[in-house]
């Protein structure tokens, strides 16, 4: 199903760089693309090397950002629409460079590149308001994970049976997709039925693939021993370094930007409360280590006399004003400091207060997996999940910040600072 969207993306973009093509001939050369043999001009000039290589460079740039998509389901992505454009430009630039000799019209290539933006655009508003849907047969006693899955954008669950009983009488429609659950013990006729599926060349993939690819979570139940985080994890330890350079060079060259609205924030903190603008405090990172977090103050001085506890919904804990630097995340410019330090991440698990995760750990299976990492200032949990405010939806984030951990890329750290903004923008998820 992901190779088959991607080649209709693919097949969409090179209809519209055609129209945009045919557009662009009206404007340069006062007629639609000159289809006479070789595609010859005025003057004895063929367009034909210059369309061909456009198209090429176009396929190699579809080619080329494939992976912007990430792990999981692909979606419409005006972000690698706009990558395959000046992937477009620049392998068409190449072309000029090499074969120097051919005819090439500097004012046809920006604009049929520029043209076709319209059309692309247009074919990525359409699927994102209908999106496709893979259909699915799961055989699982877990029926809530069936039922998640099923409330996913791209998933729809057609039936549920119950690996231990008995199985229909007759094959699922060809266009499904037969997911398994691996730790179900199967009844003989259903392991039969599966088998018949099977030799009758269905597809058939387990069950937790199929969720964490619609859900972006890990299922916890579906976990033995934890190296089925840890393992994947090793495959990108090599780029960890780079990571951590990324953040660094990130946060300096940004500082201008930052530095100046953090001192006007530390002021405002220092008229609207008396006290120190600055709050300081214990949170558990990488390896389970204890450091020191830097955040602007948002509540009262004795705001946690009586212990950590979470935030909450108009919290009465918050001064004046403290509900929109949290709301805009004001509030977490301190902790770019951590970043450039080395204790925290730009992006990754969130790090949470050493009383809560001492409970977390003896309560919730993996939850110290989430420490493989550095903790980061936003992270895919924040920005699909938000705020927990209990055990519950500790546990819940806990499955994002797993899968973050074990699909861990550049590509999914740029897909969560960019969703990181939206979040800003709107204010989702702040407590």
């Amino acid at each position: 199903m992901r190779t088959r969207f991607l080649v209709s993306v693919a097949v969409a973009d090179l209809i519209s760089l055609f129209l945009a093509m045919v557009a662009t001939s009206l404007y340069v050369y006062g007629t639609a693309l000159p289809w006479n043999a070789g595609f010859v001009l005025t003057g004895g000039r063929s367009v034909f090397p210059m369309l061909t290589f456009m198209a090429f460079s176009m396929i190699a740039a579809s080619a080329v950002t494939e992976q912007m998509s990430g792990p999981g389901v692909p979606r419409p992505s005006y972000g690698r629409m706009v990558a395959i454009w000046v992937g477009t430009l620049l392998f068409t630039a190449g072309f000029i460079f090499v074969f120097r000799n051919v005819y090439f019209s500097r004012t046809f290539v920006p604009i049929a590149s520029t043209v076709w933006l319209i059309p692309a655009t247009a074919h990525r508003i359409v699927r994102r308001r209908r999106p496709w849907t893979e259909k699915f047969g799961v055989i699982t006693r877990e029926k809530q994970l069936a039922d998640e899955l099923n409330e996913s954008d791209h998933a729809e669950v057609l039936w549920v049976l119950d690996p231990e009983e008995e199985s229909p009488s007759d094959l699922p429609d060809r266009d499904l997709t037969v997911a398994i659950d691996l730790r179900a013990v199967l009844s003989e006729s259903m392991a039969k039925y599966l088998s018949s599926c099977d030799v009758a060349g269905y597809t058939i993939r387990p069950f937790s693939s199929i969720y964490e690819d619609h859900t972006g979570r890990v299922p916890l139940i579906h976990l033995t021993e934890g190296w089925e985080i840890s393992a994947p994890l090793l495959e990108v330890a090599r780029w960890l370094p780079g990571k951590r350079v990324f953040d660094f060079m990130l946060t300096v060259i940004t500082s201008p930007l930052w530095v100046p609205l953090g001192v006007m924030v530390g002021v405002y903190v220092k008229l609207a409360d008396p006290g120190f603008s600055i709050f300081r405090q214990e949170r558990v990172g990488l390896n389970g280590a204890v450091f020191t977090m830097y955040k602007f103050r948002t509540m009262h001085l004795d705001a946690e006399e009586g212990g950590a506890r979470f935030a909450v919904e108009r919290d009465p804990r918050l001064i004046r004003g403290g509900s929109f630097l949290r709301k805009m995340r004001l509030d977490e410019i301190p902790q770019l400091r951590n970043v450039i330090t080395g204790d925290m991440s730009l992006v990754g698990p969130r790090a949470e207060q050493v009383p809560f995760v001492s409970e977390f750990r003896q309560d919730i299976p993996f939850y110290d997996h989430r420490h493989m990492v550095r903790p980061g200032i936003t992270g895919w949990a924040q920005v699909n999940f938000g705020y927990a405010d209990d055990e519950a939806d500790t546990i819940e984030k806990l499955t994002y910040d797993l899968y973050y951990i074990k699909h861990m890329s550049p590509v999914m750290d740029m897909r969560i600072l960019w969703k990181s903004v939206w979040t800003v923008v709107t204010g989702a998820g702040a407590r």
